[in-house]
């Protein structure tokens, strides 16, 4: 498409309405506070997503707090990358392997019970600005926890403290009570063509 000054003069006009409108809205916005974020369904990056946002707080100098629900049987590239880091981050893998290789319920109720228990030491904790929950809503799923103290110790931590649960199947108590939802969806996936998972990608 062809450059001209009359095009360049619309796109101003555009951003400076858009400006306006944003400006606004972030003038409407002033209140600071501890948010939860969940991050679920059936696509690719839910843990990419959420670990992100802790590197994002570290670089903020902030003290972070991570409970691996599920995952455990191996170590993942995040958890060898942030355990650099134990003066910033209190890193908990929890788990012991998914569900479909553990094959044990009352062994993954033990194992999710156990890492709730930790998990609520990090929500009492004032100075930890940042606790990422991961494949929380996996253990919700399957009943290996009971929704209904898990939301209700969410409702009751540090009022500045900001929560990331992660997992497929969100529980619809849980999408109501977060300040922020992401769907993650699957359009295409490498496994679907018999491609394994790979460190850096999915490891």
């Amino acid at each position: 498409m062809t450059d001209t000054p009359d095009r360049d003069e619309r796109h101003l006009a555009r951003m400076l309405r858009k400006k306006a409108v944003i400006d606004e809205r972030i003038a409407n916005s002033p209140n600071e506070c501890g948010l939860l974020l969940v991050l679920t369904g059936n696509g690719k990056g839910k843990s990419s997503s959420a670990f992100g946002m802790l590197a994002r707080s570290m670089g903020h100098g902030m003290q972070c707090g991570v409970v691996q629900f599920i995952k455990g049987r191996n170590s993942t590239g995040e958890e060898l990358f942030f355990r650099r880091f134990p003066e910033q981050v209190r890193f908990h893998v929890m788990g012991e392997g998914f569900t479909w290789e553990t094959q044990d319920r009352q062994r993954d109720i033990a194992a999710a019970e156990a890492a709730w228990a930790v998990s609520q030491e990090l929500l009492r904790d004032p100075s930890i600005g940042l606790v990422v929950l991961d494949e929380l809503n996996i253990a919700l799923k399957h009943g290996y926890l009971d929704l209904d103290q898990v939301l209700s110790d969410l409702q009751a931590r540090p009022p500045m403290q900001h929560v990331v649960v992660t997992g497929r199947g969100a529980p619809p108590a849980m999408i109501e009570l977060a300040d922020t939802v992401t769907e993650m969806g699957m359009i295409k996936h490498a496994f679907q063509a018999g491609i394994k998972a790979q460190k850096g990608v999915e490891l």
